[in-house]
Formats: C-alpha cells, sequence, structure tokens
C-alpha cells in the first residue's frame, strides 16, 4: 500500500466516524450522510493524485454526482442546506 492509499484510505475511517460522531450529536442522518460524503470526496481526489486512472477518476465523480444530487433533493424538499445557502 502506498502513502497516499494509505492517506486515502484513513481519511476515509475517519468519516465514518466523524459521521457516526455527527449522527449521535445532531439526530440528523442527512447531515451525517453530507459529512460522509465530502469525506469520500477528499479520500476520492486524494487517490486522483497516486494513481490518476479511469477508476479512481470514476470513483471521485461518482461521489461528487450523489453529493449534488443529494443537495438539490434537500433543497427541493425544502431543507436548508449544512453550509447555510
Amino acid at each position: 500500500m502506498t502513502l497516499v492509499a494509505g492517506a486515502a484510505l484513513g481519511i476515509t475511517a475517519a468519516g465514518l466516524v466523524a459521521a457516526a460522531a455527527t449522527l449521535v450529536a445532531t439526530r440528523r442522518l442527512v447531515l451525517s450522510v453530507q459529512v460522509l460524503l465530502d469525506f469520500l470526496l477528499a479520500a476520492g481526489l486524494l487517490r486522483l493524485t497516486g494513481s490518476p486512472g479511469w477508476a479512481a477518476l470514476g470513483a471521485a465523480a461518482a461521489v461528487v454526482a450523489l453529493r449534488r444530487l443529494l443537495g438539490l433533493g434537500l433543497r427541493a424538499g425544502g431543507v436548508p442546506a449544512a453550509d447555510g445557502s
């Protein structure tokens, strides 16, 4: 395992812990999913620096698309975004 892959794995693990802590603290599932997706995006972008292949690019693009769809769905449903917009 390379340093970049290890760091990406650590960010993913930290995202799981942060999402769980957010869920316990706020009891808001949507907010905890947003936190998890932010960490997964960071890990995916970090993986792109290590091995810029189609699989890594596809994974990062999928996380970005999921984040956007979730944000649009929340705004359409009347739930304010976590970033205040």
